[in-house]
Order: structure tokens, then C-alpha cells, then sequence
């Protein structure tokens, strides 16, 4: 009977052969997660893309750039106004030169942008565990402050050297008048 299982379902032995050596297909498993799809577009770590950025961005925002930029476009006006006629790429409205200059801009207000953005979230990161801290602190000192009350009040009731130097001296100040005088002491213990 096992050998005419493959007729039972319509095929000839060969494909019931080849059907029970084929792998059976895997299981699908709930208890792990998806294996990644495969995509159309390049991945690209947007850490690493926002840290290049910011650094772009701080290398626009310094003198430096300013004097290599300056010194670029001082040098593309001399040459166009002085070089030889065939040696000129970029005529006198200079439409190259400014082609250049709004496309480095184009460029570089997003990564500004970005840059701004990342700084925000930092920020904004650090104000929320500035603002814990602060809350420890203030729940911190309120214990304290809890604290020292409750030993102020317990050393309130605590006999302090100066009381018992005074009810000493009470003490001694009365004995020296019994011994002074006994019979008005002797009275005044009745």
C-alpha cells in the first residue's frame, strides 16, 4: 500500500519519489522575528550619514571655509577675466561660476538643517535627564531636610550640657542651704 501511494494521488512512482525527497517546506515559526525583506533601494546607516553631515556643517559655519571659498572665487574671476581667450571656460556674467555657488548652497542649507536637528534632539535628551537629576535632587534634599527635622526634635528632648549644669547647680545650691540651714529645709521636704 505504501508503494502505491504516489497512484492514489494521481502520480506516477518517479514524482512520488521525487516529492518524498524533496524538502518539506519550513514551518513557519512565530516565536522569532521575520527574516529581513530584500529591498530595492540601498540601505545606508543614517548615524554615519547624520555625523557627516555635522561635520560639513561645522566646517561651513568657520572662517576657514569662508577664506578657501573667497580665495576660489577671486581666483575663477581672474582667471576668466585675464587667462587667454581659448583657456576661458566661464565668460563675464560668470553664469557657471554662479551655477556653482546656488548648487554648494543647495547643498548646504539641508545639511545645516540636519545638523540643527541632531543638535536638537541631543538637547532635548539632555534637558529630559537634567530634569531628572534635578527631580532626584529636590526628592533627595526633601529627605534630607525630613531628617535633620527629626533629629532637632529628638535632640530637643535630649538633656543638654548646659540643662545639666544648671539643674547641677540647683542641686548643690540646694544642698549648701540644707546645710546652711537644716531646720527650714527639713520643713520644706514636709
Amino acid at each position: 500500500m505504501g508503494s502505491d501511494r504516489g497512484r492514489e494521488h494521481g502520480l506516477p512512482r518517479e514524482r512520488a519519489k521525487e516529492r518524498s525527497a524533496a524538502p518539506a517546506p519550513q514551518r513557519v515559526r512565530l516565536d522569532q522575528p521575520k527574516p529581513k525583506r530584500r529591498r530595492w533601494l540601498p540601505e545606508y546607516d543614517p548615524e554615519a550619514f547624520g555625523r557627516t553631515s555635522e561635520e560639513i556643517a561645522r566646517f561651513l559655519g568657520t572662517g576657514r571655509f569662508i577664506v578657501w571659498m573667497t580665495v576660489i572665487v577671486v581666483l575663477w574671476v581672474v582667471w576668466n577675466t585675464t587667462a587667454p581667450g581659448h583657456l576661458r571656460f566661464d565668460r563675464y556674467p560668470f553664469i557657471f561660476l554662479t551655477l556653482m555657488l546656488s548648487l554648494q548652497a543647495s547643498y548646504a542649507a539641508p545639511l545645516i538643517l540636519l545638523a540643527q536637528n541632531r543638535q536638537d534632539d541631543r538637547d532635548r535628551v539632555n534637558l529630559e535627564q537634567d530634569r531628572e537629576q534635578n527631580e532626584r535632587s529636590i526628592a533627595d534634599t526633601e529627605y534630607l531636610t525630613r531628617e535633620i527635622a527629626a533629629l532637632r526634635m529628638g535632640l530637643g528632648e535630649v538633656a543638654t550640657r548646659d540643662w545639666i549644669r544648671s539643674e547641677f547647680q540647683d542641686l548643690i545650691k540646694e544642698l549648701e542651704q540644707r546645710r546652711v540651714f537644716p531646720e527650714e529645709s527639713e520643713e520644706r521636704d514636709r
